[in-house]
């Protein structure tokens, strides 16, 4: 089904209700069950509290924690409005986690991977069977019915623990009977119904779940977004489905296409994929002859003419990287998924044909064929194998990240489920690289308490920097070029565990007592930073899971966290081969813009320069970007730097559609979709 005006406006009315229905009773539940108050700021000692469920007591305590939590990470502007802020994000997320809880039902459902559950309500022939089995043991029909979609959530968890998992701070809520009868006709509509079917409809809802009215309000109050969650919303706009296919053809088909010199399918399927007539593919180490220009020649005759392709080596397809540095519901890597497919089995053929070392593979892992026993339990893997390696996405909106995590899980499912693969036989996935850029949390108690704990205490030092490095990366995203902020602070760690090393090796009781206490558990002399960082980060991780184990809530999100900070630190130190995107643009945040200039002095004139500009510092030599941004770019004196040492410079231009107004949805732009080599 197209995504056409009409579509996208009956699903629009649908997200809104489902989120004043849910945003209602939260904000109910809050006041009359948790004592906070999402309209005044205030809440209660929970000792104050009476007549509560040990579950509700644990709530309780969980919802303070995450409000205090999130204080501490909103240390600006005055006390009343922090709290409303933290209230206000409290209900948000979990509206928002129920609602993508329930779509994600609902999709699974018609595409037939889960049993009917929703689709009847009570009637549901899943919940039927249930309710049989587990008779009055649970207590009413709602009671039950509740159970029953728990125990979905539960099994859904092992999977996405970042949507489903129903003890998690963000998804702790759920709606009472007769409410989520309310959201289930909602869903249930007969409007709505038929777009369950499809991949785009999560990305819409996540579109949709701020109305264009929080946005000019947003607008109004101030020109430059005030904060991360203003510059997400006021830059959420779905991007359409021909130009992701544009884009991607061109980046990563096109990568793919010279890498097998054409001798691949990507030529019938990719529609948009960009071809001379007369291409010649050169060989490893071969140059191009010299050619002559001639002017005054046709279009005719200029296509006409002999293009020569650098040679491009074949890489074994799990080292074919691709990011979209402000990924949104993930909108690309949906269409990259269809493309990777399609790479993973050519990529099968040709090894089989023509040998492993005909790829070239990054570190040690073994040619596919010797991975794995045949083709087909091979191609049962290849859905894992894109989420693992291939598919990379990073923003600022944790819903984003929710969201996104979501939509690659489904077209997994969705592959496998083609495949009629069994959901028993389906190859658990083990990671996603989709990771959410903000700041480590702010309980500074916390910090000095956890860093104390590190041993060596150099790794504790190392930690302290780089929360204060990672300070504005709520704000600037993958602007921040966190792997170059640290990597002073990474050489020095190095330096003074050498340092240490060197001279307790003059005095083996000395170092004795060292290792005992933890000071001395692994050699650096032989290692280079790259090496440090990776057993540094590894003892730190296990320190924070650690810390987490058994301790309070917010000792808990603390380190949830700040492992999502280490996450973002490990994306960025990755090259890629295609960054696709369709990114903010306007002005910085007003933390980030005095930043801006000193990071990027070709491009802080405007976002969207800048993401370009770290676009492209992101990638390998001859990696693509695909962008779609405004026009303006290209015309306008404010971005000459930009085209001159980016566009022009870093890059060269491979590809542009001026497309005009109307292209993304709501945005008041006119809009060009273009593709830029790394040189």
């Amino acid at each position: 089904m197209a995504f056409d005006q009409t579509t996208r406006n009956r699903l629009q009315r649908f997200v809104g209700d489902a989120r004043a229905l849910l945003a209602d009773e939260f904000t109910r539940q809050l006041q009359a069950t948790y004592g906070m108050n999402p309209t005044t700021g205030d809440v209660a000692d929970i000792k104050t509290l009476s007549g509560l469920t040990p579950h509700q007591q644990e709530t309780a305590q969980l919802l303070r924690d995450t409000f205090t939590h999130y204080l501490a990470s909103n240390e600006s502007g005055k006390d009343k409005e922090r709290k409303l802020a933290a209230l206000d994000r409290i209900v948000r997320e979990q509206a928002f986690t129920v609602l993508n809880r329930i779509a994600a039902l609902r999709m699974s459902e018609a595409r037939g991977s889960l049993t009917e559950s929703l689709a009847n309500g009570y009637e549901s022939k899943g919940f039927q069977l249930f309710h049989r089995i587990a008779g009055t043991s649970l207590g009413e029909t709602g009671d039950a019915y509740r159970h029953y979609l728990f125990s979905i959530f539960d099994e859904f968890t092992l999977d996405l623990s970042v949507l489903f998992d129903r003890f998690s701070a963000q998804g702790r809520l759920f709606p009472s009977s007769p409410v989520l009868l309310e959201l289930l006709a909602l869903v249930n509509d007969e409007e709505v119904a038929p777009l369950w079917n499809e991949d785009e409809t999560i990305g819409w809802i996540y579109q949709y779940f701020n109305s264009v009215a929080e946005r000019k309000k947003m607008r109004d109050a101030s020109q430059a977004p005030r904060n991360s969650r203003e510059l997400a919303v006021r830059n959420q706009f779905f991007t359409p489905r021909y130009v992701v296919e544009f884009l991607t053809d061109n980046t990563l088909g096109r990568i793919w296409y010279e890498m097998t010199q054409g001798q691949t399918g990507l030529v019938d399927s990719c529609e948009y994929l960009v071809r001379r007539p007369n291409e010649v593919f050169l060989s490893k180490g071969e140059t191009a002859p010299e050619q002559i220009e001639q002017e005054g020649l046709s279009q005719e005759e200029l296509l006409q003419q002999t293009v020569y392709i650098e040679h491009r080596a074949l890489k074994d397809p799990r080292d074919i990287k691709m990011l979209d540095p402000a990924c949104g519901s993930m909108h690309f890597g949906l269409y990259c998924f269809d493309l990777f497919e399609k790479i993973y089995t050519e990529a099968w053929d040709l090894e089989s044909s023509q040998g492993k070392d005909a790829f070239v593979r990054e570190g040690n892992k073994a040619a596919l064929t010797e991975a794995f026993q045949d083709k087909a339990e091979f191609l049962t893997h290849v859905p894992r194998l894109i989420i693992e390696n291939n598919i990379h996405g990073v923003d600022i909106d944790p819903r984003a990240a929710q969201v996104a995590g979501l939509s690659l899980w489904q077209r997994a499912h969705n592959s496998w489920q083609q495949a009629d693969i069994k959901p028993q036989f389906r190859p658990k996935i083990l990671k996603s690289n989709i990771v959410c850029a903000e700041p480590m949390p702010g309980e500074k108690e916390l910090l000095q308490e956890f860093t104390s704990q590190l041993k060596p205490t150099v790794l504790g030092q190392l930690v302290e920097v780089i929360f204060e490095k990672m300070e504005l990366a709520g704000e600037a995203g993958t602007l921040l070029k966190i792997e170059k902020e640290i990597a002073d602070a990474i050489a020095g760690a190095k330096a003074v565990w050498q340092q240490q090393n060197q001279a307790l090796s003059q005095f083996p009781d000395l170092a004795k007592v060292a290792k005992q206490r933890g000071e001395i558990e692994f050699d650096v002399s032989d290692i280079d930073d790259e090496g440090f960082w990776l057993q540094a980060e590894q003892k730190i991780l296990h320190a924070l899971t650690e810390y987490a184990s058994s301790a309070s809530a917010q000792k808990q999100l603390f380190a949830a966290d700040a492992a999502k900070g280490f996450a973002f630190i490990e994306l960025c130190r990755n090259r890629f081969d295609v960054v696709l995107m369709n990114p903010p643009f306007g002005e910085f945040s007003k933390n980030w813009k005095t930043q801006s200039k000193k990071e990027y002095p070709n491009s802080y004139n405007d976002i969207l320069a800048a993401f370009v500009d770290r676009g492209i510092d992101l990638q390998h030599r001859k990696g693509r970007l695909g962008a779609i941004t405004s026009r303006t770019c290209f015309y306008l004196t404010s971005f000459k730097k930009w085209r001159e040492n980016v566009a022009l410079g870093a890059a060269k231009p491979e590809l542009m559609a001026d497309l005009g107004n109307g292209v993304m949805d709501a945005a008041m732009v006119e809009a060009a979709a273009y593709v830029l080599e790394k040189q």
